[in-house]
């Protein structure tokens, strides 16, 4: 099924969100000719359009063995898909014939679940043009035929594809360029909805800087040579090595309890402010470079330390970050203004949606759900 709507646009993925359909319920089809399946706000769907995309559909879902001359189910007799059925079982089982009755079965489960798709598919579309005619909004005859051009020329690269293509999935010209038209409507739909958020004030901007300004700030680092002993007396011995002249890596390597820094002789690299315990974090962060510390005492143990390397701080300035600030509450503005739309859009149309028996889905306002196990509707 991906192939017959794989045109339908990112928007119009959210738009018709073919989830789960089931045909259930009774269609109080008002406005519903008899030669029609649906009424859409006033515009009718015909039946002969559903009869043709549930061929369509049935060609491009068919795989193996059944993609070979693929049969339509049509109810209620399903003659050429039973037909096509027990055909295909007699060459796969030597002579042995399917029963009936199983043949009619898989054809009535093939039409019905394709019937889901083509139903949402062609209820969503009639959304998708009414809400744009409302809008004030249209595509011109040549703006669906360039970019018509322009996906067959990226879709079908060599001589005679498009031809094959035509020939294999059923559909017509007409089919085609209304997937167009409906990915064009379906764009400036989209870009109208977003248009009016891309305005984002100064005071807005402002705002969210000084509410999040450690979104733009880097905290000061330090890199130290660290060692931790169990009590204060193996503390003062270990500083008093490092003050004889050893190295702190070679002291820290054999007394240190630290389990973070001991096998690096002590080192911990770019240390970000908050991250060790007090006292010993502020203590690391006020003393200078270069210099041997005095014993801290922690609830941990006890530490010596050095600090070997200061890196630090930033802040970036409401000038520095405008223009990365005003870029998310544009994203932000314009995706919450989408959600709402989708949802209100959805609503409507649906309201508008009169279904006959016999062909209800989830986009019909007859449609109602399984019951849960509280006795509720879905």
């Amino acid at each position: 099924m991906s192939k017959v709507f794989r045109l339908i646009p990112a928007l119009g993925a959210v738009f018709f969100a073919l989830i789960a359909l089931a045909a259930c319920g009774s269609s109080g089809s008002s406005g519903i000719p008899g030669n029609a399946v649906a009424n859409v706000g006033g515009t009718t769907i015909p039946l002969s359009a559903v009869k043709h995309w549930v061929g369509v559909a049935a060609i491009s879902s068919a795989s193996g063995a059944l993609a070979v001359h693929p049969a339509a189910p049509e109810p209620p007799s399903y003659t050429a898909c039973i037909a096509h059925l027990e055909e295909l079982y007699v060459k796969e089982n030597k002579g042995k014939q399917m029963a009936p009755s199983a043949a009619k079965g898989q054809c009535e489960s093939q039409y019905k679940s394709l019937l889901r798709e083509v139903m949402g598919f062609l209820l969503t579309s009639q959304w998708v043009i009414g809400e744009a005619n409302e809008l004030g909004i249209h595509v011109s005859d040549a703006e669906v035929h360039k970019q018509f051009v322009k996906i067959a020329d990226t879709q079908f690269t060599k001589p005679g594809e498009f031809e094959k293509f035509m020939t294999s999935s059923g559909q017509t010209a007409s089919d085609l360029l209304l997937r167009v038209k409906l990915n064009l409507l379906s764009a400036k739909i989209q870009q109208q909805i977003v248009k009016a958020k891309a305005n984002v004030t100064e005071a807005q901007i402002e705002k969210y800087y000084n509410e999040n300004k450690s979104r733009f700030g880097q905290q000061e680092k330090r890199t130290v040579s660290l060692l931790r002993t169990a009590t204060e007396a193996q503390a003062k011995a270990a500083r008093k090595e490092i003050e004889s002249g050893k190295s702190f890596a070679s002291v820290a390597k054999k007394v240190s309890t630290d389990p973070t820094s001991a096998k690096q002789g002590g080192l911990i690299p770019e240390l970000p402010k908050g991250e060790e315990e007090e006292p010993l974090n502020a203590d690391l962060f006020s003393a200078p470079a270069k210099k041997l510390s005095a014993v801290v005492h922690t609830p941990f143990g006890y530490y010596v330390y050095e600090v070997v390397t200061i890196f630090p701080g930033s802040q970036q300035t409401l000038a520095q970050a405008k223009a990365s600030i005003k870029a998310q509450l544009q994203q932000t503005g314009q995706q919450e203004a989408l959600s709402k739309f989708v949802k209100n859009f959805k609503k409507k149309w649906l309201a508008k949606s009169n279904c006959a028996t016999g062909y209800i889905v989830t986009d019909c306002k007859q449609y109602k759900g399984p019951k849960t196990a509280t006795g509720t509707t879905e």
